[in-house]
């Protein structure tokens, strides 16, 4: 009697479920971030320590500081899920020694 092949995993998600896990929870990470940290950060101050010489508004500095920090926590969530998916993905079962 022969067994069934077994099943070591299900099968992958589509690409936007995918994505969608990766950039939405970011984008609100981001958003947070943003807020707590201009609470304290004047975006002119910030400005002046760091690129005196270039002409950068308030509402501009404010854009560059969130997709800063959505690029940061999209790192975070890309490594996350890099570090949680199945080992039998790489090591299926014609791969066991």
């Amino acid at each position: 009697m022969t067994l069934p092949e077994p099943q070591f995993d299900h099968p992958p998600r589509p690409l936007v479920q995918r994505v969608g896990a990766i950039v939405w929870p970011s984008f609100f990470a981001a958003g947070v971030a943003t807020m707590v940290f201009f609470a304290f950060v004047d975006p002119l101050e910030l400005r002046d320590m760091t690129f005196p010489g270039i002409a950068i508004g308030r509402g501009v500095g404010y854009t560059i500081g969130f997709f800063t920090f959505w690029l940061a926590t999209a790192s975070s969530s890309l490594f996350t899920w890099i570090l949680l998916r199945p080992s039998s993905r790489f090591n299926g079962p014609g791969s066991r020694r």
